[in-house]
């Protein structure tokens, strides 16, 4: 069967960390208030010449270069993103243009932090079905940009960064490696409660992101274990098959419960949001290559992607390593 494999991973995020006690000399919060609530220590913040693109092109080069391919082998750019360069073109061509494969398909998905589920979903898609052979597959933002700096609020648990996985469409066994199941939804009834109050459309300006931070928590502890359980029905699995889940890294408390809910052992999560902060649609991926870079993450594991955010969007992904 022709299944979506994942070849190699990379990340990127921006020269400059900031930590709790820096944030708190520009902003009426502290290290045991953000602590405390969210379990963050720090996160990344873009300088001026750091930008969505940039990020992008450098998380892609280095998937490609733990792949072993160069960018003419890429065919398909899907890229997850709420912060783009630019209002059009998909800031994906900018991608593909810097890293010199033009001519195959390029676009933008945007479903805020649950993009690059939806993304990875597009491209197996595209890859089993013949459209394309091998792609790139990125998360990239600078949520920075959209931030409220006086709303201690939500201005504490945004970072930037960037994470690119490399997808090649293989015939492979039963059995073999691949993504086996995608589980995807979105609610637009919940938009009062995370959104960013502007748009082309409407006040003609970026806005700034809002959110209701309780009652986001409330949904997203339900809606991850249940579409979590939901992809594992699709292939016969239970929770105690998985090897790794690597979440949506929003805040340390979400991911804490959603184990809980579903009776996995905290230790076979990835946990990145204490160093890298929430980076949106960027924040899977990057906690992906951390776990494959620190040795944790091995081929032949069945690992868990799973996100949720703005929209609401949310949706899992399994896959065999």
């Amino acid at each position: 069967m022709i299944r979506s494999v994942i070849r190699g991973s990379g990340s990127a995020l921006p020269r400059t960390a900031v930590s709790n006690a820096e944030l708190a000399e520009r902003v009426d919060t502290s290290d045991e208030w953000i602590v405390e609530r969210t379990g963050i220590r720090q996160r990344y913040i873009a300088e001026d010449d750091e930008t969505t693109s940039s990020l992008a092109v450098e998380a892609s080069r280095k998937a490609l270069e733990a792949a072993g391919l160069e960018a003419k082998d890429i065919d398909l750019i899907v890229l997850a993103t709420a912060t783009p360069d630019q209002t059009f073109p998909a800031t994906a061509t900018l991608v593909q243009h810097a890293l010199g494969c033009n001519g195959g398909i390029a676009f933008d998905v945007g479903a805020v932090c649950s993009g690059f589920l939806y993304a990875m979903a597009s491209a197996d898609s595209m890859l089993r079905t013949g459209m394309a052979k091998r792609a790139l597959v990125i998360g990239s933002e600078t949520f920075s940009r959209i931030l409220d700096w006086e709303d201690r609020t939500t201005c504490v648990l945004f970072g930037d960064g960037a994470g690119a996985l490399v997808l090649e469409a293989q015939d492979v066994a039963e059995g073999g490696p691949g993504v086996l199941a995608s589980k995807l939804h979105a609610d637009g009834a919940h938009n009062e409660l995370l959104y960013v109050d502007g748009g082309p459309s409407t006040t003609q300006t970026v806005g700034k992101l809002r959110m209701k931070g309780r009652e986001v928590f409330r949904h997203a502890v339900v809606n991850l274990a249940a579409v979590l359980e939901e992809t594992l029905a699709e292939v016969g699995l239970g929770p105690d098959d998985i090897d790794w889940v690597v979440p949506h890294q929003a805040n340390a408390r979400i991911l804490d419960a959603t184990a809980r809910k579903l009776g996995l052992p905290v230790e076979k999560v990835i946990v990145t949001v204490d160093r890298h902060a929430n980076t949106s649609a960027a924040s899977v991926p990057l906690a992906f290559d951390a776990g494959v870079r620190d040795g944790r993450i091995k081929p032949g594991d069945l690992v868990m992607f799973e996100a949720m955010g703005g929209g609401f969007t949310w949706g899992a992904s399994l896959v065999r390593l």
